[in-house]
């Protein structure tokens, strides 16, 4: 019996074999995240617009949540001489407020620049007044230079900004000062599932359906900067062409964060959070999707070739400077932009945004937007603000009475809403590209695959191979079993079983191996042996799906990988003088593979010719545990499994589960 045509070359082929990389521990924020710079532009346009997409889908951001009006309030000028300090609220959605400060200089002239200022994880950071004692012990390190102006690094940066002709707006991050509809211990501090909050409707953040529709406080936190940012330019004197924005830590984040994704942005300055190593450890930095194979280098590499300052710190940007700033500097340089990117050195301070490099932030924004001072630009003192001159609540302009777990769930329904109407009528490109990043691999990115033969075994009317499948470009592995007729009819068949390989022994795979189809069996990632009930995570005590899933992909989309290197072996390989099969088919009718397959033939295309599946009516969106098996980040987003079977589109599909029961038999379909 002659081997199968894929096969020929490949029987006598042995590929070392290198273990299975998902095999290894999940990846958690704390790993080595490095970044390569790109060997041309056409290279790094390419990765750029993934990566931005990337982050906008992470945070729940594609598309864009519908810009409401802002009805912003502006109230309590307080007159400083040289410049002017205002109370600021607006709704970047109906009902969610975002508040803050607005600096002007007083007697601007012309359009001046904008700049956002965006807080850490200093608590009550916009309000909050350092005590003496602890500003005396700044002073003494270098850190700061005033007794009065050292009290608030905040207001400093805003007066100082002020004086130069800047117009700041300063915002408070989510239950922070000002910001009290959704509580700290939720924010910063969530660490358990709340049941309450953990269903199919009126769900609440951190739940599954949370994290299936890509709804975060991380997500919230950039939303907000966005629309801060719409404020900013809605401002007569603010000049579009200098805007920037600055931050430290969790400030430093969200700096880098808007940046990446929003072009008005003009020049960006992240502080002590850009670096190889520990990429934020708070809930408020991490979300689903948001770091699988990049990280924060990368997404400062984005703003590239625009001015970009940072620096580092006694910190896990200590390595900095050998360990990813070189690696900018090299991107920088392929633009011809070597000088528009900037190190502060400052390994001898503490975590901080200290003087010194406030300091650095004013010199670069002076020389980079023209404003004319003297470098280096040095702080003078002022006299700070009260809490009372600061807040932005009082008997005219009362808090919102909306807040806690029920505005949190009216929150959340809104943006869910809001989502499904925009996406119901999208292009079909809007909602393919969502999904690609859901499941982290387009079918043109299927990567290179190879086939190491293990054994085979002649049966009655055909022949049995099992052997390997070897996913080189991303180091993965597949075993497989083929079944090849005598008479091969040049049609193969990718049978998925939630039981893998072991499935092929039925009926339907004996019918189709009988009329000359090759049957390929597999087992997907942890299929083989004792069904997965729980999937791993990272050994942090926080029940927060985002400390996984922002590092790893969920198993339901390694699942969908192992199917796209199936068939890019099928569809790219040419062993001898042999040509690949004709006709490519997709099957499956299990609970967990029917979606599986499903969602491998939305993103393979044409390149599958016909598929048989039966959905069993699965629904993403009913998911109540975010360790299940079928859980992926996203999975509701994109209009649920109904959003997979839009995108199949025209191609031809025998399609079980979803209502109306298809004509004749799937193995009759699979035939054809």
């Amino acid at each position: 019996m002659k081997l199968p045509p894929l096969l020929l070359a490949a029987a006598g082929l042995s590929l070392s074999q290198a273990a299975d990389v998902r095999l290894e521990p999940p990846k958690d924020l704390n790993g080595y995240f490095p970044f390569s710079p790109p060997s041309s532009l056409s290279e790094w346009d390419a990765r750029k617009d993934y990566v931005k997409r990337q982050i906008l889908v992470a945070e729940g951001l594609w598309p864009m949540p519908t810009k409401t009006p802002l009805n912003a309030v502006i109230h309590g000028k307080v007159d400083c001489g040289e410049y002017t300090v205002e109370k600021v609220y607006f709704e970047s959605v109906p009902g969610f407020y975002v508040t803050g400060s607005l600096y002007r200089p007083k007697n601007p002239k012309g359009k001046v620049p904008g700049v956002m200022f965006a807080h850490g994880h200093w608590q009550d950071a916009r309000l909050s007044l350092t005590p003496p004692d602890k500003v005396r012990a700044e002073i003494s390190t270098g850190g700061e230079r005033f007794e009065k102006g050292g009290q608030s690094m905040f207001q400093s940066l805003c007066v100082q900004l002020a004086r130069m002709g800047c117009v700041v707006w300063q915002w408070d991050m989510l239950s922070d000062s000002d910001s009290i509809q959704i509580p700290r211990e939720v924010v910063h501090t969530f660490a358990k599932q709340r049941p309450e909050m953990n269903t199919t409707e009126n769900w609440g953040l951190f739940s599954p359906q949370a994290e299936s529709n890509l709804q975060s406080i991380m997500g919230l936190q950039t939303l907000n900067a966005e629309r801060g940012l719409d404020f900013l330019l809605s401002l007569p004197e603010v000049d579009p062409e200098r805007t920037a924005i600055t931050g430290a830590s969790g400030g430093g984040t969200q700096t880098m964060l808007l940046a990446a994704i929003d072009d008005r942005i003009k020049l960006s300055f992240p502080c002590v959070m850009v670096s190889t190593s520990m990429q934020g450890g708070c809930t408020c930095e991490n979300a689903s999707l948001l770091r699988i194979n990049t990280g924060n280098v990368e997404f400062a590499g984005l703003f590239a070739p625009k001015p970009q300052g940072m620096n580092t710190a006694n910190d896990w940007t200590k390595e900095f400077a050998t360990k990813g700033y070189p690696d900018l500097q090299k991107l920088y340089t392929t633009f011809g932009k070597k000088d528009n990117v900037f190190l502060l050195r400052g390994e001898h301070f503490p975590h901080n945004y200290n003087a010194v490099t406030r300091s650095a932030f004013y010199t670069f924004l002076n020389k980079h937007f023209k404003l004319g001072f003297p470098s280096p630009v040095i702080e003078q003192d002022y006299e700070p603000l009260t809490r009372e001159q600061l807040t932005v609540w009082d008997d005219k302009h009362p808090a919102p009475k909306a807040k806690g777990p029920e505005f949190e769930r009216a929150l959340l329904k809104w943006l869910t809403e809001d989502a499904n109407k925009q996406l119901a009528s999208a292009e079909p490109t809007v909602l393919k590209q969502g999904i690609e990043v859901t499941i982290g691999r387009s079918y043109d990115k299927a990567g290179e695959v190879e086939w190491d033969l293990k054994d085979k075994q002649g049966r009655a009317g055909h022949l049995e191979m099992t052997g390997t499948l070897t996913n080189k470009t991303y180091g993965e592995e597949l075993n497989v079993t083929w079944l090849y007729p005598k008479q091969w009819n040049g049609r193969a068949v990718i049978w998925l079983d939630d039981k893998g390989q072991s499935g092929l022994k039925n009926d339907e795979v004996t019918k189709l191996v009988q009329g000359g189809t090759t049957v390929i069996g597999v087992d997907l990632l942890f299929q083989g042996g004792e069904p997965v009930t729980q999937t791993r995570m990272v050994k942090n005590p926080r029940e927060f799906a985002g400390y996984t899933h922002g590092y790893n992909h969920a198993l339901f989309a390694q699942r969908v990988h192992d199917v796209l290197s199936i068939v890019s072996f099928l569809r790219r390989a040419k062993v001898g003088s042999h040509e690949s099969p004709k006709t490519v088919c997709l099957a499956g009718f299990g609970k967990q593979t029917g979606p599986i397959a499903l969602a491998a033939r939305a993103l393979a295309g044409e390149a599958v010719d016909r598929a048989a599946v039966n959905t069993h009516g699965f629904r993403f969106g009913k998911i109540l545990d975010y360790r299940d098996p079928m859980f992926i980040p996203g999975g509701s987003k994109y209009l649920d499994l109904p959003g997979f079977v839009k995108l199949n589109g025209s191609h031809p599909l025998w399609l079980q589960g979803e209502g109306k029961e298809p004509e004749g038999s799937s193995v009759e379909w699979l035939q054809k």
